[in-house]
């Protein structure tokens, strides 16, 4: 559900804008503005709910974002003025940014090590599904925009629900010295004959260990520990790469950049329903194959063929041969590049940050990567018309194009193989100083 709900309300906006333009007469900085509001709002969301996670307890804090996900969806839809609405999506963004940070987390922290990248993968795949549900409602033209908003409050209500039935974290909960709990949650989410306490022992034995070293080694303070840095590198690091990849100046724009080179409205909603559907399918097959292939190999496999989209999508605007006749090839090279972006960096955003962190400053760690990964968001929604108008269409897609050259030399040098090996497995290696690519290859 919380998926769905950030899939949903980042996505709506992209149709939803060329309605609120005309009813509210907005020009390209206004529109800005409303795009990227909901981003602000994530980034303090992010960062707010680290420590909410950590003194509530992750199912408390979810249950937190749902009820702020119903209040800024009202709020958004019933705006009478274009600030308003900003001002409501920094609320939506809020809950947004909190779901983020936590939910992968949560998953995480309950999924046995052979699953987990899949189930932590399901929260990447009902974004798609939330990305194509707000493709298809702004591809009809016929629905308000404050409806097609307000619409959000139903599933973050339903999700409020479902949590109230949902275990606590195990490993809060050992964090908060409740062990006995943590083994009922183990024992609810772990097959009958699975015996429980090799990986509660794992577990406790870790937190006994971090309870020994100091308060400053702990959260926030935590992170500036050198042991840690490579995991805060690497985590920031591909957060930051799956937004410099182009995919939410396609999500966000693609409609705006198409109408205004000669598309009509209604081709362009449609071609947003195409790409929304690519990122689906490719959600799915990444969900299939992430814990089989691996989680690098995957990535670098599939970073090249993004870049190469981006430059020959970049070629056409440049060139001129932008027009009516090079339609169709504009539109297969989107495709293109939704499938190749969606199936590698999109998938390792929520995955890695989900993982890579020790679990004394996990909430800290998860935190600061989901505010790197919406601050860069932020940043590239706040430009991108500008920079369209700046430097024009092709070249801006040439830059992304650059920028996911940069990302594959990133995963190359830096992002280990984390496919499975349990969380406490990789926190071994970072207190061991064995975090390179290399060192998970010979585990």
């Amino acid at each position: 559900m919380s998926g769905l709900l950030y899939g949903y309300d980042t996505g709506i906006i992209s149709g939803a804008l060329l309605q609120i333009s005309k009813e509210f007469d907005t020009g390209n900085g206004m529109e800005q503005v409303i795009a990227a509001s909901i981003l602000l709002g994530a980034v303090i969301g992010a960062l707010t709910c680290s420590l909410l996670s950590e003194r509530l307890g992750r199912k408390r804090t979810i249950l937190v974002v749902c009820a702020v996900f119903v209040a800024g969806t009202l709020a958004s839809a019933l705006a009478p003025a274009p600030l308003l609405l900003a001002l409501g999506r920094v609320v939506l963004g809020f809950a947004v940014g909190g779901a983020t940070q936590t939910v992968p987390m949560y998953v995480a922290e309950l999924a046995p090590a052979n699953l987990r990248g899949r189930l932590v993968l399901c929260f990447q795949l009902a974004i798609g599904v939330g990305i194509v549900i707000s493709t298809l409602v702004g591809a009809s033209e016929s629905v308000s925009w404050r409806i097609s908003i307000g619409a959000a409050a139903v599933p973050a209500l339903l999700m409020l629900l479902v949590m109230l039935r949902l275990p606590e974290s195990p490993r809060w909960l050992v964090k908060h010295d409740e062990p006995d709990a943590a083994r009922r949650v183990l024992e609810s989410v772990r097959p009958a004959d699975y015996e429980v306490d090799p990986e509660l022992r794992s577990i406790v034995e870790l937190e006994e260990r971090k309870q020994e070293t100091s308060r400053s080694h702990r959260g926030w303070s935590g992170l500036r520990q050198p042991w840690v840095r490579p995991a805060l590198v690497v985590g920031c690091g591909i957060a930051v790469f799956t937004q410099l990849s182009g995919i939410e100046m396609i999500i966000y724009y693609s409609p705006t950049i198409l109408t205004d080179n000669g598309f009509s409205t209604t081709a362009a909603l449609r071609v947003s329903v195409g790409l929304g559907l690519t990122y689906l399918v490719m959600m799915v097959v990444g969900l299939a194959v992430v814990d089989r292939v691996g989680r690098r190999r995957l990535t670098m496999i599939m970073v090249p063929g993004a870049a190469l989209s981006l430059f020959v999508l970049g070629a056409f605007f440049v060139t001129g041969n932008d027009g009516r006749a090079s339609t169709p090839y504009i539109i297969a090279t989107l495709m293109v590049f939704m499938f190749f972006n969606a199936g590698g960096l999109q998938l390792m955003g929520w995955l890695t940050g989900s993982e890579i962190y020790p679990l004394a400053v996990r909430g800290a760690g998860t935190s600061v990567q989901s505010a790197s990964l919406w601050g860069t968001n932020l940043l590239i929604t706040l430009t991108l018309l500008t920079m369209i108008d700046t430097f024009g269409v092709g070249q801006v897609f040439w830059i992304y194009g650059l920028f996911n050259v940069a990302a594959f030399v990133f995963v190359w040098r830096r992002m280990p193989e984390l496919t499975g090996h349990s969380l406490e497995d990789v926190e071994q290696h970072l207190q061991d100083g064995a975090f390179r690519p290399a060192d998970f290859r010979t585990s």
